[in-house]
């Protein structure tokens, strides 16, 4: 890597110019000394070209269209395959990087040059609340990811080398029903490669709410994750994590009123974890004792999601 290497930041966008500009902002803001390159993908929407004036010296901001498949997926690899920075990151449209983000990111990774990608934790904001999210690993393995969703491994913190994308683990699967858990699947594969860093500051400001891309899409949560189960068999060595998942389906059936199907993924959960609360919330939901809106925000003031 070069003592000031080039960046550039993927931000896929659907319809919120405001919150945008914003995360746009606090990408031009950060105190890297390098080049920094913003691409903005629109996807489902028609580009801004405006934006483009945000560029200062030494900081570019171009807009492009999605030209791969609709959603996050597509959009993400739209803008890595026409980013020319030695690093890449992502950050969400609705999020916003706080100061010295890039900097300690860039300096972990040249600390560890046997490393491919470089994440931090979070701070999560959600109704008025406000929850600092940080991992408490220096190093992620596969075997940790596959335990546990770790959501404090956000897309908007993750900093990748270009080569890595382009000639290592990949591009992000764009096969995911609706891009819902790519990103999970990306750390997964991941790590596959190579340890994943972790900073334990939260560097990125992480926005909940319902305008989130996922709010509510129960049915394409359900099919994500059982396409994410297939394609993982390596789950069966966790039967922790294994049961996580079934859980988060179980769940995502029983919110969108399958009462049949949020009973088989439970008893499918309970058999492998019989701790796992996710089994007994989606009964909970099932049986009509508790509205599946409250339990996400209940979980989300405290910056959890199911």
């Amino acid at each position: 890597m070069t003592p000031r290497p080039t960046v550039s930041v993927v931000v896929p966008t659907r319809d919120r110019p405001e919150l945008l500009r914003a995360a746009v902002r606090a990408i031009l803001d950060q105190d890297h000394p390098g080049a920094v390159e913003v691409v903005v993908v629109h996807d489902h929407s028609d580009p801004d070209a405006s934006l483009a004036e945000l560029s200062r010296p030494d900081r570019v901001v171009r807009v492009i269209r999605n030209g791969r498949t609709p959603g996050l997926a597509g959009a993400r690899n739209s803008g890595t395959l026409v980013a020319e920075g030695e690093l890449i990151a992502f950050c969400d449209d609705d999020d916003e990087w706080l100061p010295g983000k890039l900097s300690a990111q860039i300096a972990a990774l040249a600390a560890a040059p046997e490393a491919e990608f470089v994440s931090c934790g979070i701070r999560v904001s959600y109704d008025g609340h406000t929850v600092d999210r940080v991992l408490d690993l220096d190093r992620v393995a596969l075997a940790d990811l596959l335990r546990d969703r770790m959501t404090e491994l956000h897309p908007s913190t993750f900093l990748i080398r270009a080569a890595a994308l382009r000639d290592g683990f990949g591009l992000v699967d764009e096969e995911i029903p609706g891009s819902y858990a790519e990103d999970y699947e990306f750390l997964l594969r991941a790590a596959r490669s190579a340890p994943l860093v972790n900073l334990r500051t939260p560097y990125v400001l992480v926005r909940w709410h319902q305008r989130s891309y996922f709010a509510q899409r129960w049915d394409t949560i359900s099919e994500a994750l059982q396409w994410l189960l297939d394609r993982y068999p390596e789950f069966g060595t966790q039967p922790a994590g294994e049961a996580r998942v079934t859980g988060q389906i179980a769940f995502a059936r029983a919110a969108s009123g399958d009462r049949r199907g949020a009973l088989r993924w439970a008893r499918r959960t309970i058999r492998r974890n019989p701790r796992e609360p996710r089994a007994y919330l989606a009964l909970a939901v099932a049986g009509r004792m508790v509205r599946a809106d409250a339990v996400l925000r209940t979980l989300h003031k405290r910056g959890r999601g199911i």
